[in-house]
């Protein structure tokens, strides 16, 4: 371990994470549980990476976090969220537009989604960023109850901390917390804060393949009885590079509530194309369709992300 004196929240912190970090022996004059415990216990960095907050004992040489010479990594267009952040001081803007259709027999639902905006900043070290999201939804509703529908949505608030890099087998993950705030038109805001948090694990196969996971709990709004509930949601995807700019990608994911009254398990396949103009610029489009009768019948859409150093 680092000699000197080790603060109280550093030991807080590293039995809050030790059971799903490995903490090993340390190298001498060095800590195990990563950048962050170290320059708060007042000692040097032990010439380690401060990608990650955390590291894998098993490997201590595993170094995560952004790297700026490398293309961007994106959030979109795959429901999975990346599991690296953008890095201190970067700001990376994702948006795009997607088109949905359900026929459940009785109705007809076309919705319109767009911008999808995603701000992406990164604040104070570079496994920490600020995260802001809002959209603008409009739906028409075709059938026995005709409606139309348009309005902005609640905005969404968060922070993605990457926690370790990849070690071997162990993945690369991070975490995050986030919340809905009730900002949106009264067609579709929930009218209360919604929290929730997001656990990310990948890793990297190969060169050109990849794969990753996502757990997730959010706290949701019931449309029909008003009641509260949680939603749990999972989600599988791989990732093939097929060339310098070219990329592709395939996944299942879920979305599972518990003790709703009206909503009921959704579960959806879908995969996508990601073209990269240059390492700061890269376009997408998707397309998904519903694995289930709750599930929206299909949907495609288009995307565009940008990074500023």
């Amino acid at each position: 371990m680092c000699r000197g004196s080790i603060k109280i929240r550093a030991i807080a912190f590293a039995l809050l994470i030790s059971a799903f970090v490995s903490v090993g022996e340390a190298q001498e004059g060095c800590s195990s549980y990563g950048p962050w415990f170290e320059e708060q216990a007042g000692c040097d960095p032990c010439s380690v990476s401060g990608g990650t907050l955390f590291r894998w004992s098993q490997d201590l040489s595993a170094s995560g976090g952004p790297d700026l010479t490398e293309p961007l990594v994106t959030d979109r267009p795959d429901f999975t969220e990346s599991s690296s952040t953008v890095g201190r001081g970067v700001l990376q803007l994702e948006m795009g537009y997607t088109y949905s259709f359900d026929n459940d027999g009785t109705e007809q639902l076309r919705s319109h989604s767009y911008p999808e905006t995603l701000f992406r900043y990164g604040i104070l070290a570079d496994w920490l960023e600020l995260r802001l999201d809002w959209n603008y939804a409009e739906e028409e509703i075709r059938g026995a109850n005709p409606d139309l529908l348009s309005g902005g949505e609640d905005l969404g608030l968060g922070l993605k901390v990457a926690l370790t890099p990849q070690a071997g087998l162990l993945p690369e993950m991070a975490l995050i917390p986030q919340m809905s705030v009730p900002t949106g038109s009264s067609a579709f805001s929930d009218e209360e804060v919604l929290p929730g948090v997001i656990w990310i694990y990948s890793w990297e196969v190969s060169d050109r393949i990849s794969t990753a996971g996502s757990s997730q709990i959010n706290r949701a709004i019931d449309g029909l009885s008003g009641e509260a509930y949680l939603e749990f949601a999972q989600s599988w995807a791989a990732s093939l590079s097929f060339s310098e700019k070219l990329g592709g990608y395939c996944e299942w994911y879920g979305l599972i509530p518990s003790s709703a009254e009206s909503v009921l398990p959704e579960h959806y396949f879908n995969g996508g194309l990601t073209y990269l103009i240059n390492n700061d610029l890269q376009l997408d489009i998707r397309a998904g369709t519903g694995l289930n009768d709750a599930a929206l019948d299909y949907f495609v859409g288009t995307g565009i992300s940008i990074r500023m150093p």
